[in-house]
């Protein structure tokens, strides 16, 4: 949309100097904004900089302590989150909030009648979807169970949903977090579509490029004010991040070198079946000092069952793994940490911190055995206090104090105990799952910076990533894992991304690396 036809649009969304407090926290500060019709607001804000609260008082799941909140030039109620759906605003959750065991009609349909109706018109509610999924480009089978649907097929549905609501204004929460890059682009052709028939988008994103390429307009948070407003055509990435952290972000700047001797080897490994999740199909790779590797892949296509190898949790089947040189026995957590093996877990709340345990616990928690932390069985505190209180200040982490349960923490700071944690015993071989995941771009530059300190040091690193900008940027070498295997490795450049979308996709046979 042009700045033209902007400023002649009718405005469908309108916040009023919102202000919201809890006890001496401004989560939002005299927020101010509208939405036009046809067009794509991007709200960018580091992690805390109260995007999410800012969401939650539009749908009415906060009350605002100050300012109001209109919708097609009537005042939503304060407090109630039906009043926003019924004026027509729709939101898709980074998280999908999709019934397993239903059917994408009965997902969709879900809500939409009174406890007190005496029947329900499936025949009917079938015709609106398939219409709407015609309309709209959004292909799926109404009869579908979600738990056979794909990612990006789920996110259809997600769309369907407030669409068969009547949304006028769609709000997408990270929507691109789980998708290829081929499903992004199928995602961004619906949503053009979708613009061209008047919907209005609130597009809530880390990812600066997708910003750059889906939005007309950009308004930035930062610790709860409105830091700027750009129009997108008229601004770029660099000073988008600098509207969002207050200062210049460099590019992390990845020297080429040669790989060192290999750290750890898998040979034609295959991993027991746990559950319904993906196993490792037969795979070989091998991991050298000084490199990153790169693993790159859609979520639930083998990455934890990869994680769980590497980290102890899992033994292979059959096939051979070799650490340093040496055939690996009897393989586990604990001795993956004796043989150097640093894990950044992919659920820093879930597997990577205890919450109820103070900072210091968890930052010594892989290690409380060990010299210095414990001689004869006893726990020497004061050793545990000035590593943690060293950690702490080395890795710049705010916190109230080392013996704060470690759930009152941001996602970065958490990061960053976990980085210190990992890298401050110099491993030989880290294993970096997810290390970015829902972070703000001062934090990705931190974490990036310390992986290539620690390449630098001659530690071999596998990177996780579902992020391909992120695989791009700092991979030696990229692999492709889908449905357990992996691709033929491939340089940094070597592949375009559509190429890496492709192999996501499982559009082609993996080969070993």
């Amino acid at each position: 949309m042009t700045k033209d036809k902007m400023q002649e649009a009718e405005i469908v969304l309108r916040l009023d100097a919102i202000t919201k407090r809890f006890g001496p926290l401004i989560a939002n500060d005299s927020v101010s904004f509208d939405l036009r019709k046809g067009e794509v607001i991007a709200l960018l804000g580091e992690n805390g900089a109260g995007k999410t609260t800012l969401m939650n008082i539009l749908f009415g799941h906060y009350v605002a302590d100050e300012g109001h909140v209109e919708a097609f030039g009537t005042p939503l109620t304060p407090g109630d989150p039906s009043a926003a759906l019924e004026a027509g605003i729709g939101m898709v959750h980074q998280h999908f909030t999709l019934t397993d065991n239903l059917s994408v009609l009965d997902n969709i349909a879900l809500g939409t009648q009174s406890l007190w109706s005496l029947r329900f018109d499936r025949k009917a509610a079938r015709k609106r979807i398939l219409e709407l999924s015609d309309n709209f480009g959004l292909t799926v089978d109404p009869d579908a169970m979600i738990s056979d649907l794909t990612v990006g097929e789920r996110q259809r549905v997600e769309i369907l949903k407030a669409l068969y609501r009547n949304a006028r204004i769609l709000i997408l929460d990270e929507p691109t977090a789980v998708l290829t890059p081929l499903e992004t682009d199928a995602l961004f052709e619906t949503l053009r579509h979708l613009i061209r028939d008047g919907l209005s988008v609130v597009f809530i994103s880390h990812k600066l490029n997708e910003v750059m390429q889906i939005s007309d307009r950009v308004l930035v948070l930062r610790s709860g004010k409105l830091s700027g407003e750009r129009i997108t055509s008229e601004t770029d990435r660099h000073e988008l991040a600098e509207l969002m952290v207050g200062e210049e972000i460099p590019l992390p700047v990845v020297e080429s070198k040669e790989p060192g001797a290999p750290v750890l080897e898998l040979m034609a490994v295959t991993t027991p079946q746990i559950g319904t999740a993906t196993r490792l199909d037969d795979i070989t790779l091998t991991l050298h000092e000084g490199e990153i590797t790169g693993l790159a892949g859609v979520s639930g296509n083998g990455q934890v069952a990869m994680s769980a190898l590497l980290s102890g949790m899992l033994a292979p089947e059959s096939g051979d793994m070799l650490f340093c040189g040496s055939y690996i026995e009897d393989w586990s957590p604990q001795k993956a940490l004796a043989a150097g093996i640093g894990r950044i877990p992919e659920d820093r709340h879930s597997t990577g911190t205890i919450g109820d345990m103070s900072i210091l616990e968890n930052t010594i928690l892989e290690n409380y055995r060990n010299v210095p932390y414990s001689q004869l069985g006893w726990m020497n505190k004061a050793k545990a206090r000035a590593f943690t209180e060293q950690a702490i200040a080395d890795y710049d982490v705010k916190c109230p104090s080392p013996d704060a349960p470690i759930r009152l923490l941001s996602g970065g700071n958490m990061q960053k105990l976990i980085l210190a944690r990992a890298l401050d015993n110099h491993p030989k071989l880290i294993i970096a799952a997810q290390p970015t995941r829902g972070l703000d771009v001062g934090a990705v530059n931190y974490v990036h910076q310390k992986l290539l300190e620690a390449r630098s040091n001659g530690a071999a690193i596998l990177l996780i990533s579902e992020d391909l900008d992120e695989i791009r940027l700092l991979s030696d070498k990229i692999v492709v894992i889908s449905q357990g295997k992996l691709s033929a490795p491939s340089a940094r450049g070597e592949r375009s991304i559509k190429e890496l979308g492709i192999l996501m996709a499982g559009h082609k046979k993996g080969a070993d690396a």
